[in-house]
């Protein structure tokens, strides 16, 4: 993510001069509470949201720590060169993934068998030294195969600087393992004969360190139509944990939730009260929140197509693009939870007779 240091410091402040004391018995109910911080439409009982039956949970809980570790170290290594944009290391990220597909049988996008969506050198406008390829494969739906719901991670970097590798195994590589876990549960329930109603896409794009490119390119150029494209989920660093939750480690920033759609957050809400549990911070969802993260990650280019949004983020933390954003830090234990997170709230949306409402502008 894009962020002046300026914006950071200020962010790192303002979360810390807002962390909340609170005693042991408040401790717990922090852990299993559906929000931390106030939104529009915070549903007061998600438990009475009608949810599916569970038979996705079997597949939720395959995706496992083990996996998330063994995938991540990958792209995390010096391997990969810091994955910057039309670098040699990116484009080895980008065949990493497109192979991984390949060898769990999910479908690429086209009759060709071609994972990549090439994006054109000029399109970066300088930025980057030659072209560079979004990662596209997906499920198709067994019911309602025109409409799409997308689960998307940047899987750039920053490159290499000083002699030193940017690993950038927070930002992004834990938001690209989890799509491909979250892929592989589904295909779980493919084989099983459960596969999705909606079709899934599992969308990695690039660029997105030197400016939203990678989305900005599919939103422009869509594989699938975005009239028919229900929601997006995007992860964007979802391995770590910020100072401000330091204490109250099992938690995930949700942005975007309610901004369109009443129903998503809703939905969003009723699933981690149901299976994750996980404390929802809505505090960067507020419009006067300065560091307008919103704005600044690969889902808004589906925000402005009025496609429902949900940015899961851990917050900056002290290794924000640093070289010491390394695999050894990242919390596997709630990269998992938060990978399942998405994984039932896709899985909801992708069975429910009806499609997401749009309700808002």
């Amino acid at each position: 993510m894009k962020i002046s240091l300026i914006v950071v410091i200020f962010s790192f402040v303002l979360s810390c001069s807002s962390t909340q004391k609170k005693s042991d018995s408040q401790s717990e109910t922090t852990q299993r509470s559906t929000s931390i911080d106030p939104v529009e439409n915070l549903v007061k009982e998600p438990s009475k949201v009608d949810l599916l039956s569970d038979f996705g949970k079997v597949y939720a809980e395959s995706i496992i720590q083990e996996d998330l570790k063994e995938v991540l170290y990958t792209l995390a290594s010096d391997a990969y060169e810091g994955r910057f944009t039309g670098e040699p290391g990116q484009k080895k990220a980008a065949q990493f993934i497109a192979n991984y597909y390949k060898g769990l049988g999910i479908s690429a996008t086209n009759s060709e068998g071609n994972y990549l969506q090439e994006i054109p050198e000029p399109y970066f406008k300088g930025s980057a030294k030659s072209s560079s390829e979004n990662v596209v494969a997906y499920i198709k739906g067994t019911e309602k195969p025109d409409e799409y719901v997308v689960i998307s991670a940047h899987y750039d970097h920053v490159g290499v600087k000083g002699g030193k590798v940017y690993n950038g195994a927070d930002d992004d590589a834990s938001g690209t393992t989890a799509v491909l876990e979250i892929a592989k549960a589904f295909q779980k329930a493919v084989k099983t004969g459960n596969g999705p109603k909606r079709s899934v896409v599992f969308l990695h794009v690039t660029g997105e360190e030197i400016g939203l490119y990678g989305s900005k390119y599919y939103t422009e150029n869509p594989i699938f139509p975005l009239e028919n494209t229900i929601v997006d989920l995007n992860m964007d660093m979802i391995g770590r944990i910020d100072e401000k939750h330091k204490e109250t480690p099992e938690f995930v920033y949700l942005i975007g939730a309610d901004k369109l759609s009443t129903e998503l957050h809703e939905i969003s809400e009723a699933v981690n009260e149901k299976y994750t549990k996980l404390a929802l911070d809505y505090t960067y969802n507020d419009e006067k929140d300065p560091n307008r993260f919103y704005y600044r990650s690969d889902h808004y280019n589906f925000a402005k197509n009025n496609i429902p949004v949900i940015f899961y983020f851990n917050g900056v933390h002290e290794d924000y693009h640093k070289d010491t954003d390394t695999p050894d830090k990242i919390r596997y234990d709630l990269l998992q939870k938060r990978a399942q997170l998405v994984f039932y709230t896709a899985w909801e949306i992708a069975n429910r007779d009806k499609k997401l409402e749009v309700d808002k502008e």
